[in-house]
C-alpha cells in the first residue's frame, strides 16, 4: 500500500470513528506529555462491589430520561477527563464537556488544568450510560442548557444550514463548535479542501466562524459540521486550470519521507515524489528542499476527483 492509500485508509478509519474518541481522550498523544515525575499520580478507582449496583444503574437511568442536574465532587483525573463517584457508580467526563475545557491538544496545559480541579464540586448531567460497559458520561457543558432548548435547537437545524458559531476546543481528530446552547463537531477531514496535520493550523478555540450542518443523530444528540464546505472545492476545476507539462510556482507546505507537498494555491497541494526531488542519490527529501521554500515544478499528472497534482523537480 503506498504512503497516500495509507493516509486515506487513516482517513476513512477516522471518519468512522471520531465520536467515540471524544470518550477516550486519555489515548491522545502522550508523546508531548511532560515527564510522569512533574505530574502527581491520577486517581485510579478501586473495583465497586455493591448488591445495590442494578439500583443505582435504574437511578441513573431515570436522571439521564428525566435530564436531571447532579452535583458532584471530583475525585481524580486521567490524560482525557475527570472522574467523580455517584450512587457506587464511576463517572467520567471528558475534557472537552467542561465548561472552562482545557486545550486538548496541548498535554502540558491539558493535565495541568485537570489537575487543578481536583475535589471540585461540579453541576453535571448525564449524556450516556451503558451498565453493560459500566460506562457513565457526565457534562457540565449540558447542564448549562436546558432540555427543551438543546432539543429546540435540534429539531430546528437541517442538513445544509449555514450558521454562525464558536469555536470551544480542539482536539486530533477534529474542532468542537458552540452552536448557542449544544455543540457540533468539524471532522478534521471537514475543516480545508486540503491536508490537515491538526486542527489548530485552522481554527482556534473562542474563534466566530460559519460552518454548514453535514448530519444530524437526535437521538444521541450529535451534529456533523463543515468547515471547508462553505469554500468552493479547488479541485473541482483542476483539471481545467493544469495541465501536463505546465510549470506551476508554489511553498513547501510539508515534507515526508516520500515527498514534498507543495501548496500551489489556497487549499490545493501538489505532491512531489523523492523520485521526482532531484538527480542522484540523497539522505532524505529535506537536503533538497526547506519547508516554507518557494519553488516552480512542472506537472505530470492532475486528477481532481482523486484530489491528486503530481509534481516533478527534475529536468526544469
Amino acid at each position: 500500500m503506498s504512503s497516500e492509500q495509507q493516509d486515506t485508509a487513516r482517513d476513512v478509519q477516522a471518519n468512522e470513528s471520531y465520536w467515540a474518541a471524544l470518550f477516550n481522550q486519555e489515548k491522545l498523544q502522550e508523546a508531548t506529555s511532560p515527564p510522569a515525575e512533574h505530574w502527581p499520580a491520577p486517581f485510579e478507582f478501586p473495583p465497586i462491589q455493591s448488591p445495590a449496583r442494578s439500583d443505582a444503574w435504574q437511578v441513573a437511568a431515570e436522571a439521564f430520561r428525566a435530564d436531571q442536574v447532579l452535583q458532584l465532587q471530583v475525585i481524580g483525573y486521567n490524560k482525557g477527563g475527570l472522574l467523580v463517584h455517584w450512587l457506587g457508580l464511576q463517572g467520567f467526563v471528558p475534557a472537552s464537556q467542561l465548561i472552562d475545557s482545557p486545550q486538548l491538544h496541548i498535554a502540558r496545559e491539558r493535565l495541568r488544568a485537570l489537575i487543578e480541579m481536583q475535589e471540585r464540586f461540579l453541576i453535571l448531567k448525564i449524556i450516556e450510560l451503558n451498565p453493560e460497559a459500566d460506562r457513565l458520561i457526565l457534562s457540565e457543558r449540558a447542564a448549562l442548557v436546558d432540555v427543551e432548548q438543546r432539543v429546540g435547537i435540534l429539531y430546528q437545524l437541517r442538513p445544509g444550514d449555514e450558521l454562525l458559531g464558536r469555536v470551544t476546543n480542539l482536539t486530533d481528530f477534529g474542532a468542537f463548535v458552540d452552536l448557542g446552547g449544544i455543540e457540533g463537531l468539524i471532522h478534521i477531514s471537514e475543516l480545508s479542501w486540503s491536508r490537515v496535520i491538526h486542527p489548530s493550523h485552522i481554527v482556534q478555540p473562542g474563534q466566530n466562524i460559519k460552518v454548514k450542518v453535514l448530519r444530524i443523530d437526535r437521538e444521541r444528540e450529535r451534529i456533523s459540521l463543515s468547515y471547508k464546505q462553505l469554500k468552493p472545492d479547488p479541485w473541482a476545476t483542476a483539471e481545467a486550470r493544469y495541465a501536463v507539462g505546465d510549470l506551476v510556482t508554489g511553498v513547501v507546505s510539508n515534507i515526508t519521507s516520500y515527498g514534498v507537498f507543495l501548496m500551489v494555491e489556497a487549499e490545493l497541494e501538489g505532491l512531489i515524489h523523492v523520485s521526482e526531488l532531484a538527480e542522484g542519490a540523497f539522505s532524505h527529501p529535506r537536503s533538497i528542499v526547506d519547508q516554507g521554500d518557494q519553488i516552480t515544478a512542472r506537472v505530470l499528472q492532475v486528477n481532481g476527483p482523486k484530489k491528486r497534482l503530481a509534481l516533478s523537480l527534475r529536468n526544469l
